[in-house]
């Protein structure tokens, strides 16, 4: 055994004794197949040896380095000492210099603002609808002579409002007679009755005729008791009223009614819209399940003020006296007979 590892030892030697580098002898391979992988990487050791060095950094001159040698021309610019500029002085060390201001401004973060709020707090969100609603009136004007219609002087003199409530958990059934008891009853009268209904959802409706109460309050100043323009001129609620300052009138139901103020509101008109549906589920015995259809229903309340109704007790009543009387065999001339009979 210590014969072949002396016998090896010395071949090794002898290898290294032939090869330029003997620290590598021990390296190479018995087998001849893999010995250019070895000459390669003794290729990239030697070429890493003799490679250059990077040049050392240089360090920034101070200002004390810069005296008694030439003045640097940057680029862009000129020499201190040229006579083309002596009036303009140099930038300074310490001086700021001023930044270009960006072409690429940046955006701000837009804010959402709900658009029926940009509407409301605008004069004019429409200028070109509104020049064209404009022309339309007056076309109007010039084709009927510069008289209102009816239903032009009615816009005119009396307000009402129309206000439609949430999807209340109800059915149509349910709800309809309660539209059906408030309906041309005056508000006050209507807010009391919802309130000690025994119905469960009165309370809802009675919710919405409060709502309902102070939109048209705040938004067509309905029921606040202010002077209404008349064809005539401005006409005040004592004169609506006349001597005695309260007016018995009859509605269209036959029922007479006592009004003190004119721009007091009722209720003209009251409806119930049927919603979409929603499912629930009821569990029985023996495990069955029943689907059940919950309905949603909503109302719509019209609110007029007193003296709509004013006006029309008093046109069924001049309808009343226009009227002629019916007789069964009217008073009216003979024609087309003759004195004689013609058989």
């Amino acid at each position: 055994m210590a014969a072949s590892s002396k016998k090896l030892l010395l071949t090794l030697d002898q290898a290294s004794s032939l090869r330029p580098h003997a620290q590598l002898a021990p390296l190479y391979p018995l087998c001849t197949h893999h010995r250019h992988i070895f000459e390669n990487f003794r290729r990239r050791l030697a070429r890493s040896r003799d490679a250059p060095k990077p040049p050392p950094i240089k360090k920034p001159k101070s200002d004390d380095d810069d005296e008694g040698q030439a003045p640097q021309i940057g680029s862009g610019g000129l020499a201190p000492g040229s006579s083309i500029l002596d009036e303009i002085e140099p930038p300074r060390k310490n001086e700021a210099v001023q930044e270009r201001p960006s072409p690429l401004k940046v955006r701000e973060p837009v804010k959402y603002i709900d658009p029926h709020t940009i509407k409301r707090t605008q004069k004019d969100p429409h200028p070109v609808k509104r020049v064209q609603w404009l022309q339309k009136m007056a076309t109007r004007l010039v084709r009927h002579r510069g008289r209102l219609s009816k239903g032009d002087k009615i816009l005119r003199t009396e307000r009402f409002d129309v206000s439609k409530s949430p999807f209340f958990k109800t059915s149509v059934k349910k709800l309809g007679p309660l539209a059906r008891q408030i309906a041309g009853k005056p508000l006050e009268e209507a807010m009391v009755q919802m309130r000690f209904s025994k119905k469960l959802v009165a309370r809802d409706v009675l919710k919405h005729l409060e709502y309902a109460r102070n939109k048209a309050i705040a938004e067509k100043r309905m029921g606040i008791g202010l002077d209404i323009p008349t064809p005539e001129g401005v006409a005040k609620k004592e004169e609506q009223l006349g001597e005695g300052r309260a007016l018995v009138i009859e509605d269209k139901k036959g029922k007479r009614r006592k009004i003190e103020d004119p721009s007091s509101m009722y209720v003209e008109q009251a409806w119930v819209g049927r919603g979409k549906y929603q499912f629930g589920t009821e569990f029985r015995a023996r495990g069955r399940v029943n689907k059940l259809h919950l309905p949603y229903t909503s109302i719509t309340v019209s609110l007029k003020e007193e003296r709509t109704r004013i006006r029309e007790a008093e046109e069924r009543a001049q309808k009343r006296l226009k009227k002629k009387v019916w007789v069964p065999l009217p008073d009216r001339p003979v024609t087309a007979q003759r004195q004689y009979p013609l058989w």
